[in-house]
This record gives C-alpha cells, structure tokens and sequence, in this order.
C-alpha cells in the first residue's frame, strides 16, 4: 500500500491536486492511504516552500503546481 500525503494549507490549488489524487486512485484501483496535512509546521518539515506538493512513501513527487492527471499516475504507478 502506497502513503500518499497531500501538503497544502487549503487553498484552491491544494483542493484541486487532493480531488486529483483521489480520482486516479479510485478510477485506477490503486492501494493506497491518502492523508491531508494542512499544519504549516508540519508542511515544513518536508522542507516543501511552495504547496501544494505530493509525498508518496515519503519522497515528494510533486511541489508547487497542480499537476495533470497521467502525472499523477505516473507516480502512483512506478
């Protein structure tokens, strides 16, 4: 099972990538826990500047910017 964490503090960008997120894993029947973090301090500690950003088992996949849908999938899958 994939751990896929979502770093964004609520904004628009940061809804769009986690209902993108959990799109390509239902659609794709990906096994995978997705979690939200918001915490600002926590955020840091990814040592992420710019959100929203994808973590997937601890490595950031993407950062700042909403990606496509087959990037995603693309992470999610390699």
């Amino acid at each position: 099972m994939k751990t896929i964490k979502i770093l964004g503090t609520g904004c628009s960008k940061c809804k769009a990538v986690t209902d993108l997120v959990q799109n390509v894993v239902s659609e794709n029947n990906i096994d995978a826990h997705i979690e939200k973090i918001e915490d600002i301090a926590e955020i840091m500690t990814f040592n992420v500047m710019s959100t929203p950003a994808i973590v997937i088992d601890g490595v950031i996949g993407i950062k700042g910017r909403v990606p496509s849908k087959n990037e995603v999938y693309e992470l999610l899958t390699k």
